[in-house]
C-alpha cells in the first residue's frame, strides 16, 4: 500500500543516469519535489509518460520544482534510455539494493519486480501533498500533477 498524504517522504540516495547520488533530503528547504515512479524504461506507456514530462519540463523542473523519475532499471539503461529520447531531468536507478526506495512508497510489485505507477508530490518540508498510484498498463495525467503543484 501506497504511503498516504501528509507523510513525512521516506529518504532514498539512488544513483541518476550519469551514475552520480541524487538524494531526496537534498532539496528539503528548497525545493517541491515530484516524484515519480514508473515500471521500466523503453516501454510504451513509460516511454510516452516520461517524453509528456520532457515535453513540459519547465513546469516540472524549475526554481521552485524538481522532477525525480525513478525506475528499477540500472543507472547504464537509463543512459541509454534518457539519451535516445532526449531526457535531461533525473532519472534515477532503484535497482540495487531491488526495488529499496519503491517499497519505501509501497509501490513495489513483489510478483513482477518493479514499480507501479505511482506518483508523489512532495513539498518544500518533505511532506508528501498528493499521491496517485496506477496499475501497469494505465498511464498518468501529468495535468493532474500540474493541479496539485498549483496546491502547494
Amino acid at each position: 500500500m501506497a504511503i498516504e498524504v501528509g507523510t513525512k517522504a521516506p529518504d532514498f540516495e539512488l544513483k541518476n543516469q550519469h551514475g552520480e547520488l541524487v538524494k531526496l533530503s537534498d532539496f528539503r528547504g528548497e525545493k517541491a519535489v515530484v516524484l515519480l515512479f514508473y515500471p521500466f524504461a523503453f516501454t510504451g506507456v513509460c516511454t510516452g509518460e516520461l517524453c509528456a514530462l520532457r515535453d513540459e519540463l519547465p513546469q516540472f523542473v524549475n526554481d521552485d520544482v524538481q522532477l525525480l523519475a525513478v525506475s528499477n532499471d540500472s543507472p547504464f539503461s537509463l543512459r541509454v534510455f534518457a539519451e535516445q529520447e532526449g531526457l535531461e531531468y533525473p532519472l534515477l536507478s532503484d535497482f540495487w539494493p531491488h526495488g529499496e526506495a519503491s517499497r519505501a512508497y509501497g509501490v513495489f510489485d513483489e510478483e513482477k519486480g518493479c514499480a507501479v505507477r505511482g506518483t508523489f508530490i512532495i513539498d518544500k518540508e518533505g511532506v508528501v501533498r498528493w499521491t496517485v498510484v496506477n496499475g501497469l498498463p494505465d498511464a498518468r495525467d501529468l495535468n493532474d500533477y500540474v493541479k496539485a503543484l498549483g496546491t502547494l
